[in-house]
């Protein structure tokens, strides 16, 4: 019996100031490694995909990121490089004339420079904005055939077809719709994007990128 506890009692002392030596300890992370702020995060643009299996964009929310993403999708698959069958550019397929609108006159800088053309699509999305600013305000909320109409179905429509033409179009309650040349209507784009918060971009006369 003693010889026992003669054994038993160091080793019970030993695992007792071992226990003590793993005992938790508070992690200080630093500051550099915390995240203060959402990361925004775009369509992978030079992943190889299959369009047969790709068919509906990443979702990234309903805020601008998501109505962006989603609409750029919808052009492009978000490729910046790309121009289509009707010469179209960019992730947001804007034409030679729109982009002269909103300050942009080299078409080659505009598809190497994915910076210009998020800006270029933030003041396009402005100038439309504020065109149809009277229209937001007077259509939103109502139903137009099969679609609820907002502001970002609207914005989204004049994208695609123009905002003279989006006026038109809501002032006759549909009676008036375009057609893209790939089939794709004023009626689909405010049905498709609709219900997005795009908020963060104000109206603004004459938007245009100022270098």
């Amino acid at each position: 019996m003693r010889k026992w506890i003669s054994i038993s009692c160091p080793l019970a002392i030993t695992f007792i100031l071992i226990s003590f030596g793993f005992k938790n300890k508070p992690v200080l992370v630093p500051d550099s490694l915390k995240v203060n702020k959402p990361t925004l995060v775009s369509f992978p643009q030079n992943e190889t995909f299959n369009a047969k299996f790709l068919l509906t964009p990443p979702y990234v929310g309903s805020s601008y990121i998501g109505f962006k993403e989603a609409l750029a999708f919808k052009e492009s698959r978000g490729r910046y490089g790309i121009i289509n069958s009707l010469g179209y550019l960019g992730k947001y397929q804007f034409g030679a004339s729109t982009l002269e609108l909103v300050g942009i006159y080299n078409v080659d800088r505009f598809l190497s420079n994915p910076e210009l053309q998020e800006e270029a699509f933030m003041k396009n999305i402005a100038r439309n904005k504020w065109i149809l600013r009277k229209d937001i305000e007077r259509f939103s909320g109502i139903k137009i055939g099969n679609s609820n109409v907002t502001e970002s179905g609207i914005i989204a429509a004049a994208h695609l077809a123009g905002p003279g033409n989006v006026k038109k179009y809501l002032r006759s309650y549909g009676a008036y719709d375009v057609f893209d040349d790939y089939g794709t209507n004023i009626a689909r784009y405010i049905n498709l994007f609709s219900g997005y918060d795009i908020s963060i971009i104000k109206p603004q006369r004459n938007a245009r990128i100022l270098k």
